[in-house]
């Protein structure tokens, strides 16, 4: 069953959060290399799980059961996971023993996973939810590991055991399900232009002919440009906030990312706007190791959980706090599909 429709996620009228002149400064910072760099929080500074906990699948023995062969991957399918369940196994045992969980994550994207200026702390939508997963996993005293991982390093992480999950707005689809395994959904976007307000660029189509088009290596936006320029010259980056650096110096005329990513940068820099509509239907989901079924189930169980209470649930109020004011009508999570 597909995943519900790709709601149409606009831009709020840009918010200056700085002056643009001081938004350069700040992205131009974020350019120094950050891979392996990690901050260690010893308790839950988001808002964690609800206190009740849901079990599909009761039991340690079937949570950590080796997933049923998988469908092939298809555009119908692509957001399903693993059913929920509460129960352990190697992979949960195994961040039990360390103690700690260590999470792949961003440090540049304003709103999802930043680092405030003002308290060196890691912030926003994708930081809160990784503490509620470790909060599940490890008690309200957990110690989080962030790592900060380049948008081309995500996969390579997961698959060489670096970090116990990524949680970075990645997109889920069938070739990099081919590498990592996903948890269910717990956000949609879909990839949209971003430009200078006085652009004559009106969207993902022969306007961007001749003109300088940024995005992040390893990204879906790298992908969709691959498959049709529409005549641009395309530039990549190690990161999205990059590609902003990029526009603002005039090295780049347009940028290509998820239209939630886009948001945020217009929230940063008055002076650009997102441009015509999301082309993509891009479901957000926390990238695993293909051999951690039992922890796929757990982190599927903490969105169960995450996501219930309606209005008032842990992700609607991650949502108010963190998105609304760029991204607004958005009227609740994503659906959880499952294969099995």
């Amino acid at each position: 069953m597909r995943a519900r429709a790709l709601r149409e996620l606009r831009a709020a009228p840009a918010r200056p959060v700085v002056a643009a002149v001081g938004v350069l400064a700040v992205a131009a910072v974020a350019l120094v290399p950050v891979v392996g760099r990690e901050v260690a929080e010893a308790g839950g500074a988001g808002s964690g799980p609800a206190a009740t906990h849901r079990t599909d699948v009761p039991g340690a023995a079937q949570a950590a059961k080796a997933a049923p062969a998988a469908a092939e991957c298809t555009p119908g399918n692509v957001a399903e996971s693993l059913r929920p369940s509460s129960g352990g196994g190697a992979a949960v045992d195994r961040i039990k023993a360390k103690g700690q969980l260590v999470v792949g994550v961003d440090q540049n994207t304003y709103r999802w996973g930043y680092r405030n200026p003002h308290t060196g702390k890691l912030e926003g939508f994708d930081i809160d939810l990784a503490r509620a997963i470790a909060e599940d996993i490890l008690g309200p005293d957990a110690k989080v590991v962030f790592r900060a991982v380049p948008t081309n390093q995500r996969v390579p992480a997961v698959r060489e055991r670096s970090v116990d999950m990524v949680v970075r707005t990645m997109t889920i689809n069938c070739a990099r399900k081919e590498q990592v395994a996903f948890s269910t959904a717990y956000f949609q976007g879909g990839q949209q232009v971003l430009a200078p307000k006085g652009s004559k660029i009106e969207a993902f189509d022969g306007s961007l002919r001749g003109k300088r088009v940024c995005t992040a290596a390893g990204s879906t936006g790298e992908s969709e440009l691959a498959a049709q320029r529409h005549g641009a010259r395309v530039l990549t980056v190690p990161n999205q906030l990059d590609c902003l650096v990029r526009l603002q110096l005039g090295e780049a005329d347009a940028v290509v990312t998820d239209n939630a990513l886009a948001a945020a940068q217009a929230a940063q820099d008055p002076t650009v706007e997102l441009k015509g509509e999301p082309f993509t239907d891009e479901p957000y989901g926390v990238a695993m190791n293909k051999d951690d079924t039992d922890l796929v189930r757990r982190v599927n169980k903490v969105l169960d959980d995450y996501r219930g209470g309606g209005d008032g649930s842990d992700w609607m109020r991650a949502y108010r706090k963190w998105l609304a004011a760029d991204l607004p009508g958005v009227s609740g999570p994503p659906s959880p599909e499952y294969s099995d």
